[in-house]
């Protein structure tokens, strides 16, 4: 069975989410909803779902999230019971009606040959009042290309549109960056175990941006830019063997832009990324990048 986890703390749009699982069509999952010790009261809300869809409330004494999301997703997690495949529902998300269905509906297709499922996006953005197009995906796709598409601008990722199994959960586990910026981003690309990614497209989760939510905020730009940096040295350290020979460049080069959005590229950057512009070595790629590196290091405009 699929257990759909809800990490709660804001109570403005929880609504709009509980409100959609209430309205799935098929009813075989269960939800968890971890209550990040909230000062916005739930349980009112909550009384008005119950027999509506079948969920487990804990609300934990000591807020965690404002420290570590990311813990506070694994201890949601480690709610759940016997179901083998795991989603994270954003409290301010929401899912169409047929999201579970579709996702027993395909289950004999992927089950097997796949760790990460993902569904069709449609983003909301509260500051317009305006809905994006439906964001559709190829059925089967390496998790390298889809973090590529992303990278380069062609798609957005939310944490709230995959499903994943206990397994590749339980081996990997979600690195803890802080914000957990860029942490579903890896997940994705450790869950799959070198296995592509399937879409169900026929399924939407619609994604809410507002000034409520991480992505949202515009106050904690600085952390984000940090934890950029270190994201992607791991790309370039840990997974080019992921990516082509074009695609390790671009992201060679986005990990270069990276350092210096929050200071200035040493020496000693320059060094490290050396070898990796040798391995993937192209002539003029490799020359702008010694021109790049020396003006920044002797400072010439």
């Amino acid at each position: 069975m699929l257990a759909i986890i809800v990490p709660y703390y804001k109570r403005t749009f929880f609504e709009d989410t509980l409100k959609s699982l209430a309205h799935q069509t098929d009813k075989r999952f269960k939800v968890y909803i971890g209550d990040d010790a909230s000062p916005e009261d739930c349980s009112s809300l909550l009384e008005d779902y119950k027999g509506t869809f079948d969920f487990v409330y804990k609300r934990f004494e000591a807020n965690i999230g404002g420290s570590s999301l990311v813990k506070q997703w694994e201890r949601c997690i480690s709610l759940i019971g016997d179901e083998q495949w795991i989603m994270i529902l954003g409290d301010d998300d929401f899912i169409g009606p047929n999201l579970v269905s579709a996702f027993y509906s395909h289950f004999d297709v992927f089950n097997t040959k796949t760790s990460v499922v993902r569904f069709a996006k449609q983003l909301i953005f509260e500051k317009t009042k305006t809905v994006g197009e439906v964001q559709l995906h190829p059925v089967w796709e390496k998790a390298s290309d889809s973090y590529y598409s992303r990278l380069t601008g062609l798609t957005t990722s939310s944490l709230s549109e995959y499903a994943f199994t206990k397994e590749t959960y339980q081996k990997h586990g979600f690195f803890d960056y802080p914000l957990a910026w860029h942490s579903d981003d890896r997940a994705w690309l450790e869950f799959s175990d070198g296995q592509p990614i399937y879409t169900i497209n026929e399924a939407i989760v619609t994604v809410r941006s507002s000034f409520i939510n991480i992505s949202g905020k515009s106050d904690n730009r600085e952390q984000k830019s940090r934890v950029v940096v270190t994201f992607f040295w791991f790309l370039v350290k840990e997974k080019q063997h992921l990516f082509d020979k074009k695609q390790c460049i671009r992201i060679m080069r986005e990990y270069e832009n990276a350092i210096r959005r929050v200071g200035a590229f040493t020496a000693k950057d320059a060094l490290r990324l050396l070898p990796f512009y040798i391995k993937h070595f192209e002539t003029r790629t490799f020359i702008a990048f010694v021109k790049r590196s020396v003006k920044s290091i002797i400072g010439k405009p």
